[in-house]
């Protein structure tokens, strides 16, 4: 067999591609959704809490992208495992690169001029003008985009180091220690500096009491989905290491360890 068909029957290739791809899936559909600001309350069919929380009172306010970010956390945590530092830092910047791309496109279909049907389309389902609601979706401005991206790859640098110095002091003992530690420390930045960027930097001009305060719960909200995914990242971990067998399984670990 060729050296090419020995890389493509390696099965911690094959785990590499599926990982990777599925973390950078959920990266740019994050960035795409989380234009949309949902109030739990009102989702969940219940009488608003009335938190105060930095003197903003009112529902629980979430970016929608906050439902896939614990997904996009549980990848990083587990290709940190087992493909290291490098591994991290390599589908990092391609989801950067992708979700780059993904928005010069959007931008691209906006600027398109649409046909004069389409744009009362939707008229029926309430919609008045298709095309500006289009790009109020999709043309997120360019603060939004640029404080996704720079707390995104804060975060995903920040969680890498975190992880391995953890692993360093513990050894293979407490995955969970060093999963949720090190996301607790990059989403502590990372929802932070992202609607900072956005929303007080941009336009917008957020005040520092609802900046503190929905940043706040959002930060809360991820490091709640953390802790409740630690019992899947250990099933996750005994169904990689049964796929590639429990000697190469611990062989990748322990270069994951030094890369």
């Amino acid at each position: 067999m060729s050296l090419q068909g020995r890389t493509l029957h390696d099965r911690a290739v094959w785990l590499f591609i599926v990982l990777s791809a599925f973390f950078c899936v959920n990266a740019v559909l994050a960035e795409f959704i989380g234009v949309k600001i949902f109030a739990l309350e009102d989702t969940l069919g219940i009488a608003p809490l009335e938190w105060n929380l930095f003197g903003q009172t009112g529902s629980l306010s979430f970016t929608a992208g906050t439902l896939l970010w614990p997904v996009v956390f549980l990848m990083t945590d587990v290709i940190n495992e087992f493909f290291g530092r490098r591994g991290v830092r390599m589908i990092s910047w391609l989801a950067a690169a992708l979700i780059v791309y993904g928005f010069v496109f959007a931008f691209a279909a906006i600027s398109i001029a649409p046909a004069d049907w389409w744009v009362k389309a939707a008229q029926p389902e309430g919609v008045s003008d298709y095309q500006a609601a289009f790009a109020a979706v999709f043309g997120q401005g360019l603060w939004t985009i640029a404080g996704s991206l720079v707390a995104f790859m804060l975060g995903q640098l920040i969680d890498v180091a975190v992880f391995h110095r953890i692993r360093n002091i513990t050894g293979e003992k407490y995955v969970w220690l060093r999963a949720t530690g090190s996301t607790a420390v990059s989403q502590l930045v990372d929802s932070f500096v992202v609607l900072y960027i956005a929303f007080v930097l941009g336009p917008q001009k957020w005040p520092t009491s609802l900046f503190l305060a929905v940043s706040t719960v959002n930060y809360a909200y991820k490091m709640l989905a953390a802790i409740a995914l630690i019992p899947l990242i250990y099933l996750v971990r005994a169904g990689i290491t049964r796929y590639l067998g429990e000697d190469r399984a611990r062989q990748l670990r322990e270069e994951a360890a030094l890369v």
